[in-house]
């Protein structure tokens, strides 16, 4: 039985596995959206979505738990303050995986993750 056995190592050791993470987590939520590749994309969801459930529950130990994950305290504040609200009444499922061809490279498969909810126009227009 493949019990407990539900993480992707991802070829790195688990501080770096956990501080990659990390990072990817904290410009997902900084930019809601990125471009990584897909098997990255796959295991970044799951913490994602974790981090956005404790922001919905809006505690002092919520924020802690996110803050202990994500690097900044821009990144925690954006999470309890703008995207959770986003999605109060989204029962899970608050990101979304497309797949962008491969990387020129080493030909890996690349993915954009982000939030469902996420529109281009209004980045284009936060640019302008």
């Amino acid at each position: 039985m493949k019990h407990l056995h539900g993480h992707r190592k991802l070829g790195r050791a688990t501080a770096h596995r956990r501080a990659m993470l990390g990072n990817l987590s904290t410009a997902l939520i900084m930019h809601e959206s990125i471009k990584t590749t897909l098997p990255r994309a796959k295991a970044l969801r799951a913490v994602v979505e974790r981090c956005i459930t404790w922001g919905k529950r809006g505690t002092l130990a919520a924020r802690r738990r996110a803050a202990a994950l994500l690097h900044g305290r821009e990144a925690v504040s954006k999470l309890c303050d703008e995207l959770a609200p986003r999605f109060k009444e989204r029962p899970g499922g608050y990101t979304r995986i497309f797949r962008s061809g491969l990387r020129a490279g080493d030909g890996a498969q690349m993915a954009i993750i982000e939030f469902v909810d996420f529109s281009w126009q209004e980045e284009e227009s936060e640019d302008a």
